[in-house]
């Protein structure tokens, strides 16, 4: 039997999660059946399951995967540039499989913070890396002089937050960008330094 290259099974993988992301987007948790999965990777149940454990783990991959992303684009740029990348991909691919599976998934990952406790304290560390790269950023720009020093920095991150989770809510629900670039002009202003 061949072997399979590290690089072929991490091939693999990015490709069960970029599948898995529009199912899980598609259908919620719940409804992204074992069945539904097989169909969106094309791949057997023992091929999907060879590379996670199961369908939680599948589904905490991907939310892992997204925010991995999100720490790295807040390390070096910031939370509204997060929201900006987002506002770009939503507005270049209306209707496109990745945009709409990454809302759908930040979507559920809301959801399921809600109702399972098992979830909600094992993303409890990824959703503190996202706000301790935000708060380290705009301490850094605070350093730096260009962030507003009157509001203290724990106040501005929760300010970002909730601009990030009211811009992933209005996209996920079909609401049209409209004037949001313009909105996070402001968000942005309204953080830095006058």
């Amino acid at each position: 039997m061949p072997r399979v290259s590290q690089d072929q099974l991490d091939a693999r993988r990015h490709e069960i999660l970029a599948a898995a992301r529009g199912c899980f987007a598609r259908y919620g948790y719940e409804g992204a059946t074992v069945r539904r999965l097989e169909d969106a990777t094309g791949l057997s149940r023992g091929a999907i399951f060879h590379h996670f454990r199961d369908k939680d783990s599948l589904f905490l991959a991907v939310a892992e995967d997204d925010a991995a992303a999100m720490v790295e684009t807040v390390t070096r740029n910031g939370l509204v540039q997060v929201m900006r990348d987002l506002l770009d991909r939503a507005g270049a691919s209306a209707g496109d499989g990745d945009t709409a599976g990454w809302l759908g998934t930040q979507l559920e990952v809301s959801r399921r913070l809600r109702t399972d406790p098992a979830f909600a304290k094992r993303w409890a560390e990824r959703s503190n890396a996202i706000a301790t790269a935000t708060r380290e950023r705009l301490q850094r720009q605070r350093d730096a002089g260009v962030l507003r020093d009157d509001v203290p920095v724990e106040v501005l991150t929760q300010f970002l937050e909730l601009a990030y989770d009211g811009m992933v809510l209005h996209l996920a629900t079909g609401r049209p960008p409209g004037e949001l670039s313009r909105v996070l002009d402001l968000v942005e202003e309204a953080v830095r330094r006058a």
